[in-house]
């Protein structure tokens, strides 16, 4: 346990959490320009948490690490992950016809966070909410949001709870 708790309480560990948004936004990409899965609001949504956390890590790869400023860092992945997990479950629910809700063909932030303008080739909604496509082991893309962003959340928790002790 001691090496995953050096692991956690180093730079190595904000570089993978980095390396691993930015593999999920390429999956992304991939089902977006080279599959024709053109992505849903709340498919936005869940890029959205994905480019948080991603950012994040990224900023704290190159901030001092400070155990408050890792501190503060963890809290915010957590958030992200708990944000993709609840994007990914409305999703999920849609999908199989078991939650209320609905999906828009407009992304619905506010015009100050116009990111579906600024980038529309990452953040333009391009369809409704109806499935999404199937991943490894039969997984749908929901079902394999939720199980990621619950182990981002764990591992971003085991982290905060090492700086803590310390």
């Amino acid at each position: 346990m001691t090496t995953l708790s050096q692991f956690l309480q180093s730079r190595w560990y904000w570089l993978t959490l980095a390396l691993f948004g930015i593999a999920l936004l390429g999956v992304a990409l991939y089902y977006q320009y080279a599959l024709g899965d053109e992505p849903c609001q709340v498919c936005i949504h869940a890029r959205l948490w994905v480019v948080a956390f991603t950012l994040i890590a990224l900023i704290m790869l190159l901030t001092p690490q400070l155990s408050l400023l890792r501190a503060a860092g963890n809290v915010g992945v957590i958030i992200a992950g708990a944000g993709l997990f609840e994007r990914a479950r409305y999703l999920y629910r849609l999908e199989n016809g078991i939650g209320d809700g609905s999906c828009q063909f407009q992304l619905g932030m506010p015009d100050w966070f116009a990111v579906d303008r600024w980038m529309p080739w990452l953040f333009e909604v391009r369809n409704l909410c109806s499935f999404t496509p199937e991943m490894l082991f039969g997984l749908s893309m929901a079902e394999t949001l939720m199980g990621l962003a619950m182990g981002i959340a764990l591992l971003a928790a085991l982290a905060l709870a090492g700086n803590l002790r310390k």
